[in-house]
């Protein structure tokens, strides 16, 4: 059986600056799997340490029904990223996001900033950090980390390159950053899509994450919700097939079989597993839709 984890809806992470009280709130009525109250780089200077405050209120007062709730914190090299993951260890939300994650030892440091009791999503974002994925990956579970986004953005600045449509400077990191996360049981969620308008584009960009074997997208504006949350659903097609793979092995005359003949496809065990993922994150979806 899929953990509960592994069925948690993670499709739609929609980034708000903290500092914005009227998005916080219109948050708790919009369609996506997780908020990230952003402290880092949608914040100025200026308003970090009020746009703190709000994100703790925030997570204090709740309200946010089934929504994932995460706070992105800044950076340990900055003079308020020590601050906010006290902050957020106190308000105790979902996970605290952190940037620039390059090595175990940046793990090591976040956790002992933010005490044990808040789960870790890091930022994979820096050339330093595609090198380290299978490292990173290892140190999770010590670590405490349960997902992974991408930075695309700061990668596609550090690498100088024009990743255009298609994204192929992109592509290498962004499948190693999969395959890293699914050898060691984190979720992964695909970085941003900048062009807001248009959403032909963010439609084929949620399709190729999709493809590459992303959990789900995350966005910057509440107008992407609803063509991640459609790009990463299971296909009902998907899930009955899941469901007759499933039923198959359950099936008393196939106790103990390896290999199936499914409605003349072979099917193995290996596939068992990948099919009950797929119907347990297909019902925790109708359960949160219900």
């Amino acid at each position: 059986m899929a953990t509960a984890a592994q069925a948690r809806p993670r499709r739609s992470a929609l980034y708000l600056p903290a500092s914005n009280a009227r998005a916080i709130e219109k948050a708790r009525t919009l369609p996506c799997d997780v908020v990230i109250l952003d402290l880092e780089d949608s914040v100025a200077p200026e308003a970090k340490v009020a746009a703190r405050a709000l994100a703790c209120e925030a997570v204090k007062l709740g309200g946010f029904g089934r929504r994932e709730l995460v706070i992105r914190a800044n950076g340990l090299d900055t003079p308020w990223g020590a601050d906010d993951l006290a902050a957020a260890a106190e308000a105790g939300p979902d996970a605290a996001l952190v940037p620039k994650v390059a090595s175990p030892a940046d793990l090591a440091a976040y956790r002992a900033a933010l005490g044990p009791a808040v789960p870790l999503w890091a930022m994979i974002e820096t050339c330093q950090a595609v090198f380290a994925l299978d490292a990173l990956g290892r140190a999770a579970a010590g670590a405490g980390v349960e997902a992974w986004v991408i930075g695309t953005n700061d990668l596609v600045k550090e690498m100088r390159c024009r990743p255009g449509p298609a994204r192929q400077p992109l592509l290498a990191a962004l499948s190693l950053s999969v395959m890293a996360a699914r050898a060691h049981g984190i979720a992964i969620l695909d970085g941003v899509y900048n062009d807001i308008p248009d959403l032909e584009g963010l439609a084929q960009e949620c399709a190729q994450g999709c493809d590459l074997g992303f959990d789900g997208k995350s966005l910057i504006h509440p107008t992407h919700l609803e063509i991640a949350d459609r790009a990463f659903s299971p296909e009902p097609q998907a899930v009955a097939w899941a469901r007759t793979v499933a039923d198959a092995f359950d099936s008393p005359e196939n106790a103990g079989k390896g290999v199936l003949k499914v409605d003349g496809r072979m099917v193995e065990r290996l596939h068992l597993a990948e099919a009950r993922r797929l119907i347990a994150v297909a019902e925790a979806i109708a359960a949160h839709e219900d």
